[in-house]
């Protein structure tokens, strides 16, 4: 080979190399925080972040590879919500996925710029989490589990199972605004059906007992057990207190009835983490909140234990079973 040849030879090798070197370099890392209002042992927390995960990876976001997720378990507490929100925050990630009206909230006094995305929030709009469903504004969207008024619907459905309650004990977090809101949709339930509903604080187990007992030595109670991080940690508690007290209840979610409850009306939660994990997908791709509707579920579920009803004396109408997604034997 010429001299002259060879050197133009190296000379478009070296051009080349930049573009070699750039076209192996590894993928941008993206980080996601995530705020729980869960206990990490928590089985449907646990089952909501997998759904998360899995659905990313199907959009192609692996972690470790190209996103990185940074999760907090809060427990329902609001100053741990608090703390960790500021920590989420302060990693600076591309998008914040919040579960439950509590952590929503504290992501949102921590951060008006970050992207969040929320899951399992009670009529967003009354909460003052976003604008409106069409267009959320600012930095927040995500998937709500209904609206308030629905609440009067848990009523309805144990008047429909137990005829002869006339009192219910409705259980409930005071210190979630959804919490206040559904016991005064309930309230006005109450009243066109002729029921008297007494509001129960869940702040720990020791209180629910107490609360539950001294309801029950009174004839003719039922629960309203409302939705919230904790009825769920209190879950095992409430269900074996009704059972206990031979107290008719009525659930939100499927899992409620699935571990030993009588009957729920509601969506499925872990559902709502595989579109949020749409939604944060858009949002890596530069989308931005503000222009992603918030969504409400499309199917409520009824969910029927007709072992528990047995052991409660209960028959539930056909027409409650003839309605029923699913009866448990």
């Amino acid at each position: 080979m010429r001299r002259r040849d060879f050197i133009t030879l190296i000379g478009g090798a070296a051009a080349t190399w930049p573009l070699a070197a750039h076209a192996q370099q590894p993928e941008p890392m993206r980080r996601i925080g995530v705020l729980m209002n869960r206990a990490a042992d928590d089985t449907e927390g646990q089952a909501g972040v997998a759904a998360f995960q899995h659905v990313l990876q199907q959009l192609g976001w692996s972690d470790g590879r190209n996103v990185r997720s940074d999760i907090r378990w809060s427990r329902n507490d609001v100053d741990l919500d608090r703390k960790y929100a500021a920590e989420l925050v302060a990693l600076a990630p591309d998008v914040l996925l919040a579960a439950g009206t509590l952590s929503v909230t504290a992501l949102q006094r921590a951060t008006h710029t970050l992207p969040i995305v929320f899951v399992g929030v009670s009529d967003p709009v009354g909460a003052g989490v976003v604008d409106s469903l069409a267009r959320p504004g600012g930095n927040v969207t995500g998937f709500m589990i209904f609206e308030y008024s629905m609440s009067g619907k848990w009523l309805e459905l144990l008047k429909q199972i137990a005829p002869s309650v006339t009192r219910a004990a409705v259980l409930r977090d005071a210190v979630n605004p959804a919490g206040i809101a559904q016991f005064g949709a309930i309230q006005a339930t109450a009243q066109s059906l002729g029921m008297e509903v007494n509001p129960v604080s869940i702040r720990d187990a020791g209180e629910i007992e107490r609360a539950v007992a001294a309801f029950a030595r009174s004839a003719n109670g039922g629960l309203i057990v409302t939705p919230s991080a904790g009825t769920s940690v209190h879950q095992d508690l409430i269900i074996a207190l009704a059972a206990r007290h031979k107290l008719p209840a009525v659930y939100a979610f499927p899992a409620n009835v699935r571990g030993g409850g009588l009957i729920s009306y509601g969506p499925d939660l872990v559902g709502q983490y595989r579109p949020a994990a749409g939604y944060v997908d858009r949002i890596l791709k530069g989308e931005k909140p503000a222009d992603l509707p918030v969504q409400a579920p499309t199917k409520f579920e009824l969910v029927v234990n007709l072992k528990a009803a047995n052991a409660l004396g209960l028959t539930i109408p056909p027409t409650v079973l003839a309605r029923a997604d699913e009866v448990i034997e």
